[in-house]
């Protein structure tokens, strides 16, 4: 049935109908032939005649019961992503007053408005830092 469906496709396709189409069919074949012969003649890995057989051991990707130190590897790990947000609060913190130093140095009247916007922005970068340390607290002690 392949080889009709072809044969009707490449005549329609080419526009010739009374054209002989002996040669596509005979290359369709060779080629059914060669893929079908190379994928069963020949395994993709062939063992070498020095090589002795080894024993082949597959790998236990799960355990069969999930045990406390599994579970305790599992929170540290969570709990350890959960910190990286510590880190950008910290470098939130050190942007809003290398902020409020240069502010001060181009306006010095505005000390006082400047330093209002600096400790609600140092509050608002704080607090998440906080919120992710608070989460690091929960995965590790509440779960």
């Amino acid at each position: 049935k392949k080889l009709i469906e072809v044969k009707a496709v490449v005549s329609t396709q080419s526009g010739h109908y009374g054209r002989d189409l002996s040669r596509v069919k005979y290359k369709i074949m060779l080629a059914a032939r060669m893929c079908t012969r190379v994928a069963v003649a020949r395994p993709l890995i062939q063992p070498l005649a020095s090589v002795q057989s080894v024993s082949v051991r597959s790998i236990q990707t799960t355990p069969a019961q999930l045990d406390e130190s599994m579970e305790n590897a599992a929170k540290f790990i969570g709990a350890g992503c959960a910190t990286i947000g510590v880190a950008g609060s910290g470098a939130g913190i050190g942007s809003v007053f290398g902020s409020l130093v240069e502010g001060y140095a181009r306006n010095p009247s505005l000390k006082q408005q400047l330093f209002q916007y600096c400790i609600l922005g140092f509050a608002l970068s704080e607090a998440m830092g906080l919120f992710c340390l608070m989460l690091a607290f929960m995965i590790l002690f509440a779960l």
